[in-house]
């Protein structure tokens, strides 16, 4: 062989071996699924009508808005009973 030559062949030893790290790699995982909390297990959730929100104010919520508006609603019960008396 002539120097060349062996030039040439490590030069494309080198460059496929850069380009095959490409072509084998294992494919990335998928994305996990968003955990969307469902509010089945709350307290104050009854059979037979289970959970309800008849107008979506909990649609896209977390258990924090949940909660806010769970501690809001009672507040605003308190306040009515009390206009009552």
């Amino acid at each position: 062989f002539s120097i060349s030559t062996m030039m040439k062949l490590t030069i494309l030893a080198l460059l496929s071996g850069h380009a095959a790290a490409f072509f084998f790699s294992k494919p990335p995982p998928p994305p996990p699924e968003p955990i969307i909390p469902t509010f089945e297990t709350e307290l104050g959730v009854q059979e037979p009508l289970g959970f309800i929100d008849p107008l979506n104010l909990l649609e896209d919520a977390d258990q924090e808005r949940f909660d806010r508006l769970r501690y809001v609603e009672l507040k605003h019960g308190r306040i009515s009973m009390l206009a009552v008396l």
